[in-house]
């Protein structure tokens, strides 16, 4: 049975974000081998596929955010064949939504000031990329939907998957409680790590903090919440600013 479970677990993240933490490692590897320093590349995000069709190119951000999300589905159908209650028993839905949002907006707050200072400070010391948040071209009126969307699906894809699905799981196989929080942690860094090491400590910090707040709530969506918010501030603050001010 715990050999079972540690198996889908393995595999969930092997479609998902798990794959993503290979990449990036392979990623940080590459940056490193470069001639020039960490602190003078540069870590596009959310970037345009086919810049001179935006019709083309509103399909595909489309296609890439729904394709994102199937490996939430899968998880959750997982965990429905145990749990038919399920998402309801990772408070992956709308049964409180007051609570959730006042919670999710505060702990954007707590996490989003500090982790910009960390980026800094990280940049500063040539140990972090210039993080570009948002790239799609042009000023067109579904830049900001886009990106709103984006960073729902990423809210959705790892808060359900790096907590909601791997908690379950891994408590279920025999882990401890702190185990469960600091593997979740540790890999939700590294899936950050094409940034540079600035990200990938701010994303351990968050992944442990969201990680012991889950243990004592058992709801998912005010982690949901506060990770759309704080994606959101930073693709749509960046692709507002951007055009302002040459530091960014």
């Amino acid at each position: 049975m715990r050999r079972r479970l540690l198996t889908e677990t393995w595999l969930v993240l092997g479609v998902s974000l798990g794959s993503s933490a290979i990449y990036a490692l392979l990623r940080i590897v590459d940056r490193l081998t470069r001639p020039e320093r960490l602190s003078q590349q540069t870590a596009a995000m959310n970037t345009s596929v086919t810049p001179d069709r935006p019709w083309l190119d509103v399909a595909y951000q489309l296609v890439g955010i729904g394709l994102a999300l199937v490996p939430v589905l899968l998880a959750l159908h997982l965990l429905r064949r145990d749990d038919p209650d399920e998402p309801h028993t990772m408070g992956f839905d709308l049964r409180r939504p007051g609570q959730d949002l006042w919670r999710g907006a505060a702990l954007a707050a707590v996490v989003g000031i500090p982790g910009l200072g960390l980026y800094l400070v990280a940049k500063a010391a040539g140990l972090n990329t210039t993080v570009a948040a948002a790239n799609l071209v042009g000023a067109a009126w579904f830049t900001v939907p886009l990106l709103v969307l984006a960073a729902a699906q990423n809210a959705v894809l790892e808060e359900t998957i790096m907590v909601g699905y791997l908690f379950r799981r891994w408590r279920e196989a025999g882990w401890g409680t702190w185990r469960v929080i600091v593997t979740s942690a540790l890999v939700r860094g590294t899936y950050h790590l094409y940034q540079g090491f600035g990200g990938f400590v701010g994303n351990v910090v968050m992944g442990l903090l969201f990680g012991w707040l889950y243990t004592r709530t058992k709801r998912v969506m005010p982690l949901v919440v506060a990770h759309t918010v704080l994606d959101v501030v930073a693709f749509v603050g960046y692709s507002l600013v951007k055009p302002h001010v040459s530091w960014l």
